[in-house]
């Protein structure tokens, strides 16, 4: 049976860990199913580690939708969730019901994730959850900021951006949002949040007090050409694959392979 975003609540109050990991296209995503994963996140984070952008920015909400399918096409249990990407939801809350509704409606997916927990986002959030479109936030790094925070820093290191992350995931929880993902922040930071609200927080760089845990699926498979501290690889996919593409290269030219037809 499908997992649902009441199951990841449930799994909160239990003390369940809940595993999420992202995924762009349909083998990984049934590879990632399979092996029993929660949750698969369609992150915008495709726009670097799978398209070659530089940063998330450029990533388009058709963008999302082409990889959200294909995701969809590839997962039975997992519960899925996409990002809604720069610019199809800070205009108005119109433009974010919209968008929004175009990923559940064309993809299939069950929920979309937003950035940011201020009072517009928030509002946003609100407006979202009010016709029946489940919302995961994401507070702390938000890589969409990322000029802003002026590169990939660590977020909430003061008191006063430690209480002003604290209040977004309040006024994220309050908004109807079932789920936070909380990127890299303090451990401590993290603890207090997870105890603060009754929602589920997903941890990237958050450290081991969230209720779950998400990576990028290129991280832990070691294709990444360059990942975070706070990611971990389980594999060397690059190292294998790279190996194994100069096998059959060399096979070609020596005329190993194929191999000539049996007299």
């Amino acid at each position: 049976m499908a997992i649902t975003t009441r199951q990841l609540i449930q799994w909160k109050q239990k003390g369940r860990p809940i595993v999420a990991l992202t995924a762009y296209d349909y083998t990984i995503a049934q590879i990632v199913d399979n092996a029993g994963v929660d949750l698969i996140l369609v992150g915008d984070s495709l726009g670097m580690v799978t398209l070659g952008y530089e940063t998330t920015l450029p990533v388009t909400l058709e963008e999302m939708i082409h990889h959200a399918k294909a995701v969809r096409r590839g997962v039975k249990q997992a519960l899925i969730v996409v990002d809604l990407p720069f610019l199809t939801y800070q205009e108005s809350p119109q433009q974010a019901i919209h968008s929004a509704g175009r990923i559940l409606k064309e993809t299939g997916a069950q929920a979309v994730k937003l950035e940011g927990g201020n009072e517009a986002i928030a509002k946003t959030v609100d407006k979202l959850t009010s016709v029946g479109i489940p919302v995961m936030g994401h507070i702390g790094l938000t890589p969409q900021s990322v000029h802003q925070f002026g590169g990939y820093r660590r977020q909430g290191k003061t008191p006063d951006a430690s209480a002003r992350i604290l209040a977004e995931a309040v006024a994220l929880e309050q908004a109807g949002a079932f789920a936070i993902i909380l990127e890299h922040i303090g451990v401590d930071l993290a603890k207090e949040i997870t105890e603060k609200v009754s929602i589920p927080t997903i941890g990237i760089g958050a450290g081991v007090y969230c209720d779950g845990q998400v990576l990028v699926i290129n991280d832990v498979l070691g294709i990444s050409d360059r990942q975070p501290p706070f990611a971990k690889s389980y594999a060397n996919l690059r190292e294998n694959i790279t190996q194994a593409v100069k096998e059959y290269s060399l096979e070609v030219k020596e005329r190993k392979f194929p191999q000539p037809p049996s007299l």
